[in-house]
């Protein structure tokens, strides 16, 4: 497709990913509502003493992205899987220091279903999520960024199908599939068992 034709916001990250760095510039007001959306939806999930707010997370978010090499993006679906991996690893850096400095408090358990992009319960345990998904990466990365697709970043099964360049069927049956390894994973871990179990058939 010619460069002409592409939408505004594809020809910026064209741009920025060819190391135009004016381009992330004119990027980022592009899509501030979009990305404000996605960090509120992200933050209504998050602990009720969580102090940070949608603006304060953008703008973490964007000073990540000038630090960052600009990647390689066809499309805006790709930017903001990108964009919602760097909104995990900010509220899991949070959330694990919150959980330092309660001198072994702990932090409450999650139950991963699909409440968690329906109707998520406000209080639980992002970092136990994090580490879940982690090991779920190492046995399955697909079926861990499906995971990261949908929940960090909300996308709907056509739009992660779309951005991972699979069929809607199989997002399906891998999203059903990491729930299920994922909340078994995490029972694990609450008892103590090993979690390597948890990719067992």
């Amino acid at each position: 497709m010619p460069e002409h034709s592409l939408p505004p916001v594809t020809q910026m990250l064209q741009a920025w990913s060819a190391g135009d760095e004016n381009a992330l510039e004119r990027l980022v007001p592009a899509v501030y509502a979009e990305l404000r959306q996605i960090a509120r939806k992200r933050l209504s999930l998050e602990r009720p003493d969580n102090s940070l707010q949608p603006t304060a997370l953008v703008n973490e978010l964007y000073l990540k992205l000038v630090d960052s090499s600009g990647g390689t993006f066809q499309d805006r679906s790709q930017f903001f899987a990108m964009a919602a991996q760097i909104m995990r690893r900010i509220l899991v850096d949070a959330a694990r220091e919150r959980g330092a400095a309660k001198r072994g408090g702990g932090l409450d358990k999650v139950a991963f279903n699909e409440a968690l992009v329906a109707s998520p319960e406000k209080d639980r345990d992002l970092v136990a999520l994090d580490d879940a998904l982690d090991a779920l990466a190492k046995y399955d990365p697909r079926k861990a960024k499906i995971v990261e697709l949908r929940y960090f970043c909300g996308l709907t099964i056509e739009e992660t199908g779309e951005t991972l360049g699979i069929s809607v069927q199989t997002v399906r049956r891998d999203w059903t599939f990491a729930q299920v390894w994922l909340a078994r994973a995490m029972k694990a871990t609450a008892s103590g068992a090993d979690t390597s179990a948890a990719g067992g058939r």
